[in-house]
């Protein structure tokens, strides 16, 4: 009888124990908002952007509501003009492109490698034709490119990095932070990202007037004096002026909620990638499945594992998928001609015209994503890989023999 998995590919650990303490003082104050102190009392989120800037290792940080809200802000402080291109990876997701039309930009999809990492020679192929100032570099799903090289790309370019390391906190390249190598750089703090306050996230630069226009812009009503993390008084003198509040502020509650996990999060990474292990060891050496090659210069911490099928068309894929499912295990698919879940394509974002991209999507056809959330014990991990690695080499079987199944259709979402 075949084994099936029992557990949840959404379900997260609990809050820790002293972080939900922390929330329930700032509840129990009644002072959620980040400027909303008494004397000689910091804010929570005030003392978050401490922490966060010196983890990551940088010069000044800002907390805000979300990642993509970061990008947004990020783009717009560093000078983005309206309808200017901006290069990014085909291979990402939707608050990327968004991100950037959001700021009044305009997409530019550079193609990805078979490694699920952005292709050096394209970029700098799309940077000499469109003129582009700014790069928005996507880490997407964890995999860090040749960051020497890329930024040697870049400065040939006088093209600008900004990193959205929604998927890399904790992770570097040869020894330097994710986040450290652009101009600015913006992390997550959504539920599925590696640290959870819902929703949330930072900004963070070495560059003291972008980062002033950055607070002024996320709503700072003049109170950028409260912001110890951030860059000197004398920085705001014309640009809080010239700058629009565009509110987008974290909280205490929030930032109460992220400062313990903060840090665990060194200790966390350890444990995904433990995960990532387990489920790579299983898929090593399976006929039809390759894993993306990292590295060594890549410290990865993979909360989510991908991999290649590069034998199957689409029907075969949904077979596996299918066979997957059957057992519990959830896997999404890049191929899918239709947004699915967190799952979407660059085709599907319109606002952003058509665009060309061959290498792309025949790795997108290939392409299975799945999380691996730390509720999964190293043991679930092997039965998962397991799974998987079963139910290829059946779908394999089945392509020999003329068998395949028709699946379901997959839903819309």
């Amino acid at each position: 009888m075949k084994r099936v998995f029992h557990g949840s590919f959404t379900a997260q650990e609990p809050i820790p124990a002293d972080a939900i303490a922390r929330a329930v003082d700032v509840m129990q104050s009644g002072r959620l908002h980040r400027y909303n102190t008494v004397p000689g009392e910091t804010a929570e989120t005030a003392l978050l952007e401490l922490e966060f800037r010196d983890y990551i290792g940088a010069r000044y940080c800002l907390a805000v509501a979300s990642g993509g809200y970061a990008m947004v802000t990020a783009l717009r402080a560093a000078g983005l003009r309206h309808d200017a291109p901006v290069l990014t990876n085909a291979f990402t997701l939707s608050p990327v492109p968004g991100a950037i039309a959001g700021a009044g930009g305009r997409p530019v999809f550079v193609e990805s490698t078979d490694d699920l990492v952005i292709d050096l020679d394209d970029l700098a192929q799309k940077a000499a034709e469109t003129g582009a100032r700014f790069l928005l570099l996507s880490h997407m799903r964890g995999h860090i490119a040749d960051m020497d090289a890329l930024m040697a790309v870049c400065r040939a370019h006088a093209v600008a990095v900004i990193e959205d390391c929604a998927h890399t906190m904790g992770a570097a390249w040869n020894g330097t932070k994710s986040g450290r190598h652009g101009l600015a750089a913006c992390y997550s703090t959504q539920t599925y990202k590696h640290m959870n306050s819902g929703e949330g996230g930072f900004l963070v630069s070495d560059d003291a007037e972008l980062m002033a226009r950055a607070t002024i812009l996320s709503g700072s009503y003049m109170l950028y004096g409260r912001h110890p993390a951030g860059p000197p008084a004398e920085t705001y003198r014309d640009i809080r002026l010239d700058t629009p509040n565009c509110s987008g502020r974290m909280d205490n509650l929030r930032a109460a909620i992220l400062r313990p996990q903060l840090a665990r999060l060194d200790a966390n990474c350890v444990r995904w990638n433990e995960r990532y292990a387990a489920v790579a060891e299983e898929l090593r050496n399976v006929p039809g499945i390759r894993l993306p090659q990292r590295p060594a210069g890549e410290q990865f911490v993979a909360s989510s594992i991908q991999f290649l099928v590069p034998d199957f068309d689409a029907r075969a894929v949904r077979d596996f998928l299918a066979r997957c499912l059957e057992r519990n295990v959830e896997i999404k698919w890049f191929g899918a001609p239709e947004p699915f879940a967190f799952t979407s394509r660059y085709e599907s974002w319109r606002y952003a015209g058509a665009q060309r991209l061959p290498k792309t999507d025949r790795v997108l056809d290939q392409l299975c994503d799945m999380r691996l959330p730390l509720t999964f014990s190293l043991e679930d991990c092997r039965l998962i890989g397991s799974i998987i690695r079963e139910s290829a080499l059946e779908t394999r079987a089945a392509i020999a023999s003329g068998s395949l199944r028709e699946p379901p259709a997959m839903e819309v979402s």
